[in-house]
């Protein structure tokens, strides 16, 4: 009996199409006239399978040449291993590669036709632009005797149709891993453009291992090739608009292949015809069987899957391979919503990723790698921060009795009710050096004035003007009320300023007497031998009823040029040491540079691109149904609730009228910024959802209360790594040009509000750091969404967002080349965690980052504020410890089983 050309088949006689594939019998099929039209297009049907049986021990067929034959002196035939309408396909050995190769001929008589030798060319041209391990290689085209052959991927095993026949369906297990398989073979193609046409189990390999292959180009053509009117494939495996004539698209493709995973899970065929006319009639018409009805074994998703490749409309099929792969049991349900163009929905997202943490190997390394590298860090701290190279003799409470001790003894006071201080960085003398001295230990040679230390006192609570802003500090609230009193001292306690308000209405008719200055100048720190008697120059901001001056007479260079000095009656109220940095800051106001006029500007642009784009977006989202309203009311509910948090440990409170009115002042900013963080959130989230949505898998987790995810456990454990990473890298940005000759950048100041403030330990660490972080990386988030939206690339918005971040970095430092490096490398640290772990993880080095920047971390126990650096090396310890055991997700942390993880 004769056999099919493209299944192998048995064909009745006098047989028109092939019962089992419905493939015609001959090469080209005369289609009938329609009635009252014109001729019907002649369908070019598929060539036939290349290899067939393939079984290595099957025995060979001499065919056109006989075993040993040497063509093009480079192939030597082993044998015939299939004969069809579309020619002959031989096994052969390449003597050049050492390989076993195909060598697929075409028949002679088509050897002359121009057609089928571009129709050949092509199916070489579209099969070497796919490599993948599940596409069967083609290698090259050639000629031999007049008769074409190309040459391809020998593969040692039998096609799909051969083996359906031989042994029925697939199990399920079998049958889904040749699925996706295919699916991967056929998204290789798609994604260089080529559609396959001619999908069908015999045209699919499966070699000796088990793996799939999708074989026979010989149809394929690029996607921008595709016209309608062309009908080519096999008609029972063919697309309802690809049978019509309406030419083939990725979903016909697909509909092919489903039609094959169809007989692959039932090992049933899905239509049954036995004419052309019949395939195209049921191929739009007729709805094929649920399979469960073939085989109650089927899982329900396979079945969905499949189903929805068969769909009549191509626009209801899945819109890539990818996407039915994703759809399979075991697929990412993320990817195939995102394949299919949807915006995936929060709990899908929250549903989607990885279920494990880290390996206990892996934790352990990131672990310790943490613990060293904070150490380094801590160590390095001497050399790198301003607080290790001018070290405050005296804590804030000593420093304020001195304070209140000079106060008492010279200064004009009522009895305090209030009293606030704290350390803080000296800016413009940090400034000063940085613009004169240019050599490499310039640090080395600080004066005590780096770090300055202000106390105030007053008759009166001192609540700040600004709500919510930077605490009661040395100038918020003004000083302004009679009786108040504010004292600058150095870190050695030398006294840089004093201002005190006389009183406003003085009825005494006594003028007084002058102070002792040379008693105060000397509890003041200075020898009133070193200077000399000079004439006013600065002019204090308040009333003083006489007024009097001292030039430094020494020779050697002072840090302190000027003494000027203001009395009312006998009382000091007006003390200033002037140094050679010091500026008329009241006559001039100050420039702002250009780096930080563009920085301001950048800031000022992108504040602006957030209201109005935010609120825009928001509205818009809100009416597409888009926005997730859960999840923005609870960052908002947790950003207000944090925020007040913060007011109640880190804000001076006092018990009058003026607590009411700041609290009601605070509230409205607390709920300004809160309704802020909800519209910007609703706005932007859903972007980000739809084209990055990995990056918020575990942040969305975590807005639903999984704190104790692995995943979640590992960000941590990653984000730890990579702020103590970033903090060090902040030090060798110091060090390093020192080390090279060069002028370093200005050493790392700290949050003196440390040191200002009751409780700060808890307050720091959860406030300011905290919510600096997670404002931060939800900034860097959405404009990397915002960027990628513009650049249409992933990469592009990255590297944009980067060269952003490093200018900001550079604009104020010196010199700006180095610092923009260090920029680069600085911010790609943050940037990469975000690529490959997701927001949380980012959120996590943020903080880590800025704990490690602004604490004082020292292992100097003798120094005054050891406690301090070591609380706060404490509390990133246990974060990183938590980190490190959520992330093991309950496995053993020692032992056999966690050596063999």
């Amino acid at each position: 009996m004769p056999r099919c050309a493209h299944c192998d088949g048995p064909l009745p006689e006098a047989a028109r199409f092939c019962s089992a594939c419905g493939s015609p019998v001959s090469s080209i099929s005369q289609m009938p006239t329609a009635a009252g039209g014109p001729a019907a297009r002649s369908p070019r049907v598929s060539s036939a399978a290349e290899i067939g049986r393939l079984d290595s021990s099957s025995s060979f067929d001499a065919g056109g040449f006989a075993p040993g034959t040497v063509i093009a002196e480079r192939y030597r035939v082993i044998g015939l291993l299939g004969r069809g309408g579309m020619g002959e396909v031989y096994r052969a050995d390449d003597l050049k590669l050492g390989q076993s190769v195909a060598l697929k001929f075409l028949p002679s008589g088509f050897s002359k036709d121009a057609v089928f030798l571009d129709r050949f060319r092509a199916e070489v041209r579209n099969a070497r632009q796919v490599s993948h391990p599940n596409v069967c290689r083609v290698y090259d085209i050639g000629e031999v005797d007049g008769r074409h052959f190309l040459s391809m991927e020998y593969v040692d095993g039998e096609n799909l149709a051969t083996l359906l026949r031989r042994i029925g369906r697939l199990p399920g297990t079998k049958a889904l891993e040749i699925a996706r398989q295919l699916c991967a073979g056929l998204a290789a193609a798609h994604a260089q453009g080529v559609l396959h046409r001619d999908i069908k189990p015999s045209n699919v390999m499966i070699d000796g291992h088990g793996r799939a292959k999708l074989t026979d180009f010989g149809l394929a053509i690029r996607g921008d090739e595709a016209a309608d009117g062309e009908i080519s494939g096999t008609p029972a495996y063919m697309a309802p608009e690809q049978i019509a004539g309406r030419g083939a698209t990725v979903q016909s493709d697909l509909y092919s292949l489903g039609l094959v995973l169809y007989e692959v899970y039932t090992g049933k065929k899905t239509f049954e015809a036995s004419s052309f006319a019949e395939w195209r009639r049921v191929h739009a018409e007729q709805q094929p069987t649920a399979l469960t009805q073939h085989a109650a074994d089927i899982d329900a998703a396979v079945e969905r899957a499949i189903l929805r490749c068969l769909e009549k409309e191509p626009a209801k099929r899945p819109a890539s391979a990818l996407q039915l792969a994703a759809a399979l049991p075991g697929g990412d349900p993320l990817a195939a919503a995102l394949a299919a163009g949807e915006t995936p929905s929060p709990e899908l997202v929250a549903a989607s990723g990885e279920t494990a943490g880290l390996r206990a190997g892996v934790a352990w390394a990131v672990l310790l790698a943490t613990f060293a590298i904070i150490g380094l860090v801590a160590w390095l701290n001497g050399r790198a921060m301003l607080i290790g190279r001018v070290r405050p003799e005296k804590p804030p409470d000593v420093m304020a009795e001195r304070a209140r001790e000079i106060i008492q003894k010279f200064s004009f006071s009522r009895a305090p009710v209030d009293s606030v201080f704290g350390y803080r960085t000296a800016f413009a003398y940090l400034d000063s050096v940085q613009k004169k001295d240019k050599s490499p230990d310039r640090w080395d040679r600080l004066s005590p004035q780096a770090i300055e230390f202000w106390y105030r006192q007053s008759p009166f609570s001192l609540l700040p003007r600004i709500a919510f802003g930077s605490n009661t500090n040395h100038s918020d609230p003004p000083v302004e009320v009679p009786g108040e009193v504010s004292i600058l001292l150095d870190a050695r306690g030398r006294l840089l300023g004093l201002e005190a308000i006389p009183p406003q209405k003085d009825e005494s008719p006594s003028p007084g007497v002058s102070p002792d200055w040379n008693k105060f100048l000397l509890e003041a720190g200075y020898d009133p031998a070193q200077f000399k008697p000079a004439t006013p120059q600065w002019t204090p901001e308040h009333y003083v009823g006489t007024r009097t001056a001292w030039e430094r007479s020494a020779s050697e260079p002072p840090d302190v040029v000027r003494i000027e000095a203001g009395a009312y009656r006998e009382k000091v109220v007006y003390f200033l040491a002037v140094s050679p940095w010091a500026t008329a800051s009241r006559d001039s106001p100050g420039v702002i540079p250009a780096s930080l006029r563009l920085l301001l500007a950048i800031a000022i642009f992108w504040l602006a691109l957030l209201v109005v784009g935010g609120v825009w977006f928001a509205v818009r989202n809100l009416r597409l149904g888009r926005g997730d309203r859960r999840g923005a009311t609870r960052l908002a509910a947790f950003t207000g609730a944090g925020f007040l948090v913060i007011f109640t440990l880190s804000v001076h409170h006092s018990a009058g009228v003026e607590e009411i009115l700041y609290l009601l002042s605070t509230l409205s900013v607390v709920l300004y910024f809160t309704g802020s963080c909800w519209i910007l959130y609703v706005a932007l989230e859903p972007f980000v959802r739809r084209r990055w949505p990995h990056v918020l898998i575990t942040w969305t987790r975590v807005l639903g209360g999984a704190f104790r995810d692995p995943l979640l456990g590992r960000d941590i454990a990653i984000g730890c790594l990579a702020g103590a990473l970033q903090s060090l890298l902040l030090r060798a940005e110091l060090l390093v040009p020192r080390w090279a000759g060069l002028a370093a950048p200005q050493s790392i100041g700290l949050f003196f509000q440390l040191f200002s403030v009751p409780r700060s330990l808890i307050r720091v660490p959860i406030g300011s750091f905290l919510f600096a972080a997670m404002l931060g990386g939800l900034a860097i988030v959405f404009a990397l969404t915002f960027f990628r939206v513009l650049l249409r690339k992933q990469w592009a918005a990255m590297a944009l967002l980067l060269a952003i971040l490093a200018v900001a970095h550079a604009a104020p430092s010196d010199p700006p080349l180095l610092a923009g490096a260090f920029g680069l490398l600085l911010w790609g640290i943050p940037l990469v965690v975000l690529a490959r772990w997701g927001m949380c993880a980012l959120l996590v080095t943020l903080w880590v980052s800025s704990m490690l920047h602004d604490y004082p971390m020292t292992f100097d126990s003798a120094a005054w504020y050891a406690g301090m650096g070591q609380a706060g090396l404490a509390v990133i310890a246990a974060i990183t410890i938590y980190g490190f055991y959520t992330a093991l997700g309950g496995k053993p942390m020692f032992g056999a089983a966690a050596l063999d993880d």
